[in-house]
């Protein structure tokens, strides 16, 4: 027999995450993304500086003109990322969560997770959008820190 269902648990709210292991102790995983230089060899074209606590960086991604505001919330080494930017869908910010765990001495698992879109039919396609995106940035790191290549370049269009 079917049970009833909290009015509260039944709703789907527009967030994910995604994880993937990287062949890569937890603080080279953790200043690879934290380095912007290191960045622009995997993920985006260039940056206005490295990710530091309280400030705002700008990425620039190969597919896109503009740059993208990006205000770095938390910096917690080698362990934790917290940012926050605007969401496709409207002017307010998303919540981005970025997990380094140590699985053992040569072993990372990277988790992102990103949160606070409007639960609205645009909310859900923005949060669509971004998951594939996360774990492209996460291919790409795992390409550059285990085998030394860019899988982004020459993926522009």
């Amino acid at each position: 027999m079917p049970r009833a269902v909290e009015a509260d648990t039944d709703v789907i709210k527009p967030a994910f995450t995604v994880s993937l292991k990287i062949r890569k102790p937890a603080a080279e995983v953790f200043d690879a993304v934290v380095d912007d230089k290191k960045m622009s060899g995997y993920f985006i074209a260039e940056a206005t500086g490295p990710l530091v606590a309280g400030q705002t960086v700008q990425w620039k991604f190969p597919e896109f003109d503009e740059f993208f505001p990006v205000k770095v919330i938390e910096i917690t080494a080698p362990e934790r990322i917290v940012l926050a930017w605007q969401a496709a869908d409207g002017d307010y910010d998303t919540h981005i969560e970025m997990s380094f765990k140590p699985l053992d001495a040569s072993n990372t698992m990277v988790s992102i997770s990103e949160s606070g879109w409007r639960e609205t039919a645009a909310g859900f396609k923005a949060a669509f959008g971004n998951a594939p995106g996360w774990m492209h940035m996460m291919c790409g790191l795992k390409a550059s820190l285990e085998y030394g290549i860019n899988l982004r370049e020459g993926g522009a269009f």
